[in-house]
């Protein structure tokens, strides 16, 4: 993930309660995209690649010849002739950068399953037109074996692979499951078939590592960058950006409606250097060919100064000629919450998920998507970079204008 994912909203009865719902809608949806139980080695990797703790193995174990990477990069290739493989590619920011790729001429391989979508809304029908222009292979990124035999028969070989994947419901289990465990397979395969390079987007976020979906990314993170310092021919593009537009979106239609900007305490505990779906998009795919992004962890954000939530709502104010009206909920509200989950957790243990979504949301309402010092803790929008044209303030116009439509944010459920 990213993990961009909606939140249906606190169970209180308030006109404030449901403003303050729709705030964590608005603030946790960037990278919410997972977190682990403690981890259990269960991966199903079929013996293709042998996983220590902190290394992989390829051992080729398997009846399908592995494809040796050409000895000449694939830099010096015309984007025709460069394969590109896409997991998560029908993901809200897997789309986007499918497109790019397209749009590019590159060779894409789009990986999706044969129900996409939000609760598998989409057929193969749709998911085809979505992906216009890509080779479409369906399989399950979650089962290696699976994989393998779906690019066996699609495929002779790959030489890039970019991960779009992110948790949709920001759950324990399931952060392990796709932030590491999918993520993982699609690294076997890929290099299986010859990538010798591998894009991921990751998060900002991960910085500071105190949810489940951090920990599990930094455990990928690792373990690619492991396979890189053992193999000179494989490189890699470590992509963390800040928020995205959508997940800063979700109160623009209660303003609208006349009803108050919710923000925690005063509305600068946190910032961000928000970033367009296409604008990241484009970065992504510059990381293919641009040999200063290898071996490179990338921070990125859109362009512009960072903005506060209370700058965020200003902007709205204004796009709409109305006078700023703002609520200020407590943080402690969210530190009072988790403490209850946590202690319900211990009696109830399938409140497991509810707890982190707490934890999730806590977080994104007071730390920044920034780049952070880890000696000081201080995070600095001048480091932050920058990338791109399109503004949150635009964003916001075209929302008020058209509504967000296109702009759902995934399964995941508040408390």
């Amino acid at each position: 993930m990213s993990i961009c994912a909606a939140y249906n909203g606190l169970a209180l009865h308030s006109p404030k309660a449901e403003s303050f719902s729709r705030l964590i809608s608005s603030n946790f949806i960037n990278r919410i995209q997972v977190r682990p139980a403690p981890y259990s080695p269960s991966l199903h990797l079929s013996g293709h690649f042998k996983f220590g703790k902190e290394r992989c193995h390829l051992i080729s174990a398997s009846a399908t010849p592995t494809v040796e990477s050409s000895k000449t990069s694939f830099r010096s290739k015309n984007p025709e002739d460069i394969s590109v493989l896409v997991v998560g590619s029908t993901g809200y920011i897997g789309n986007f950068v499918v497109k790019e790729f397209v749009k590019r001429g590159f060779n894409v391989i789009a990986i999706a399953r044969e129900r996409s979508g939000i609760r598998g809304r989409n057929d193969k029908d749709k998911t085809s037109e979505m992906l216009n222009g890509a080779n479409v292979c369906y399989s399950d990124v979650t089962q290696l074996d699976v994989l393998e035999k779906s690019l066996a028969e699609r495929v002779a070989s790959v030489d890039v692979v970019v991960s779009c994947l992110a948790s949709r419901n920001g759950g324990v289990k399931d952060s392990w499951k796709i932030d590491y465990e999918a993520t993982k397979n699609s690294l076997v395969a890929g290099r299986k078939f010859g990538a010798s390079h591998f894009v991921l987007l990751s998060a900002i976020c991960v910085q500071k590592p105190l949810l489940e979906f951090q920990r599990a990314k930094l455990k990928f993170e690792a373990e690619l960058m492991k396979e890189a310092e053992q193999d000179a021919g494989f490189t890699y593009s470590i992509v963390r950006p800040t928020a995205f537009f959508k997940s800063l979106g979700g109160q623009v239609d209660l303003v609208k409606d006349g009803k108050p900007y919710v923000m925690f305490g005063d509305g600068k505990l946190c910032a961000c250097k928000p970033i367009s779906e296409p604008d990241l998009a484009s970065f992504i795919a510059d990381c293919v060919l641009s040999e200063n992004k290898i071996n490179q962890i990338l921070p990125i954000g859109g362009p512009g100064k960072a903005l506060t939530p209370l700058e965020q709502g200003q902007i709205l104010f204004r796009l709409l000629g109305k006078e700023p009206k703002f609520l200020k909920v407590p943080i402690e509200i969210m530190d009072f919450a988790i403490g209850v989950l946590d202690f319900l957790v211990k009696i109830f243990p399938s409140l497991e998920d509810a707890a982190e979504f707490g934890k999730i949301g806590r977080y994104y309402a007071a730390e920044s998507m920034l780049v952070r010092d880890p000696e000081t803790g201080e995070y600095s929008a001048e480091k932050t970079p920058s990338y791109g044209k399109d503004t949150l303030e635009e964003f916001f116009d075209k929302v008020l204008r058209e509504g967000m439509a296109g702009q759902e944010l995934g399964e995941q459920t508040i408390f």
